[in-house]
């Protein structure tokens, strides 16, 4: 009656299943719910919403970047003590560099920190995209889009 055992693996298995045996959990909304969407992707849809808007005014906006970023960096030649603790920039424009279009930044985490609700932050996304043009151009906000300030 002696039975052989037979010796472990070398290697443990893969897990196919968790500790209750119910299997690997499934997305909790399918991908074309805009619950699926994450907050930066739905960010980046208002941002290129307000350019798209823009480019059918201004055609030579198809060579500027629009690019959106968490949080404000330091790029070159930025002052350190040029931001004071009160005003965080919500937006930024790069004229063209020499092999570098021009870009324009639109920084999301202190855009949804000043904004309750998704119509107030698609406001205030299209006001930073406006002012960033503008600034870009050399135009004031008013001639960039008619309707700037009156939402």
């Amino acid at each position: 009656m002696d039975s052989p055992v037979p010796p472990p693996p070398a290697e443990p298995r893969p897990r196919r299943r968790d500790r209750h045996g119910r299997g690997m959990r499934g997305p909790v909304a399918p991908p074309q719910v805009p619950l699926a969407a994450s907050r930066a992707e739905t960010f980046r849809d208002l941002v290129q919403d307000s350019v798209e808007r823009l480019e059918r005014r201004w055609p030579q906006l198809a060579d500027v970047e629009f690019l959106v970023l968490d949080v404000p960096l330091m790029l070159e030649g930025d002052d350190p003590g040029s931001w004071s603790d009160e005003a965080v920039p919500l937006g930024r424009a790069v004229p063209a560099g020499k092999e570098q279009p021009a870009r324009i930044f639109v920084y999301r985490r202190p855009v949804e920190i000043r904004t309750k609700s998704r119509d107030e932050r698609a406001l205030l996304v299209h006001e930073v995209v406006v002012e960033q043009v503008a600034d870009l151009l050399g135009l004031a906000p008013e001639s960039v889009d008619p309707r700037y300030g009156q939402d």
